[in-house]
């Protein structure tokens, strides 16, 4: 029986069709060596994926004294052995690399994310430039096909970044353009000033989404509420692509639901509903927790969810293929969808 490929999604209304799940690189040339991160690109590739997400800060945060960029050089050195470029739509980010110190950094090595997101780079006409400069040296290729704005500025003048994007267009640079970890309010705010002045508008909104909703009274940027689903699925021309699918995959084991950090931006009586819901579903179909949420985000309309899928293993992400054969009818799309607190 031969294996589920990956399929395709319009992105945005552009009318450009790419993978129905994507690649995340953040990983790739830290956590995940070179031998490994080829194994998975190589693997997604022969799966008929060719959707690839970096940025230009992956992973400073590691090692004391990095200043990122090993993804996006380590995807250049597969793009060119393999000679693949033209076969790959390829995203970046720009904005959410810190100012250098060397405060960045506690005494036992790791990142002091309180002094990084106080000086984040930001969304300045002149950053953006080099930074995508700096990003296209690395991935070795003369330009990207999305680029977004990673997290969101709200000091600088969005009049001076989507200017400043917009030239990047022209300039034959970038493609499409993206933003990630941002309001629905900046988005629509965004859209007008495009719209305004005849520059290119975002067509890809890269936002924290997962099966699990975020808590009552969390206040963020980054995880998608009912609002934005509402905004997104109004406006069709912009996509919605869903980083941390699987929440570092706490679907399937209950000790790291416990201790993951990340679970306390949902933890609650909802999340207990949610998870009682997926496991027992999965549990009926034979397949796994976290496989079952990626099929359930797939299978959304209203908007259309794209995947942005980051494993750390080539065994990560044999474990989530089997996701792309999974189909639910519309009673268990129902059942997992009226499920919560």
């Amino acid at each position: 029986m031969s294996e589920t490929r990956i399929g395709t999604i319009e992105l945005g209304r552009t009318g450009e069709q790419v993978s129905s799940v994507a690649l995340g690189a953040m990983q790739m040339g830290n956590a995940t060596g070179e031998a490994e991160s080829v194994r998975i690109l190589n693997r997604y590739r022969d799966l008929g994926g060719s959707f690839l997400d970096t940025a230009d800060c992956y992973e400073w945060w590691t090692k004391p004294g990095s200043r990122g960029g090993e993804s996006e050089e380590l995807l250049g050195r597969w793009m060119r052995a393999n000679g693949n470029r033209d076969e790959i739509f390829l995203a970046t980010k720009g904005s959410a690399m810190p100012e250098y110190s060397p405060d960045l950094w506690n005494a036992d090595g790791t990142a002091n994310w309180d002094l990084a997101r106080r000086t984040f780079a930001g969304a300045g006409a002149d950053t953006l430039r080099r930074a995508l400069d700096g990003s296209l040296r690395r991935l070795g290729t003369d330009h990207v096909d999305l680029y977004y704005v990673h997290v969101d500025d709200r000091v600088t003048p969005l009049e001076e970044t989507c200017e400043a994007l917009a030239g990047l267009v022209t300039a034959g640079k970038v493609r499409y353009l993206g933003w990630s970890n941002v309001r629905t309010w900046r988005l629509e705010r965004i859209r007008q000033l495009c719209d305004r002045y005849g520059w290119l508008a975002p067509v890809a909104v890269q936002q924290q989404h997962s099966y699990l909703r975020r808590r009552a009274g969390l206040s963020t940027a980054s995880i998608v509420d009912d609002e934005q689903l509402d905004y997104l699925a109004e406006h069709r021309d912009l996509s919605l692509v869903a980083y941390s699918p699987i929440v570092k995959g706490v679907y399937d084991d209950p000790a790291r639901r416990a201790e993951h950090w990340m679970m306390e931006s949902y933890a609650g009586p909802d999340a207990d509903a949610r998870i009682e819901a997926v496991t027992g579903l999965a549990t009926e179909l034979g397949v796994t927790p976290n496989q079952l949420v990626l099929s359930w985000l797939m299978h959304q309309s209203e908007p259309p969810v794209l995947p942005l899928i980051g494993p750390r293993t080539p065994e990560q992400f044999e474990n989530l293929v089997p996701a792309l054969g999974i189909k639910l009818d519309a009673g268990q799309l129902a059942r997992l969808d009226e499920a919560g607190a």
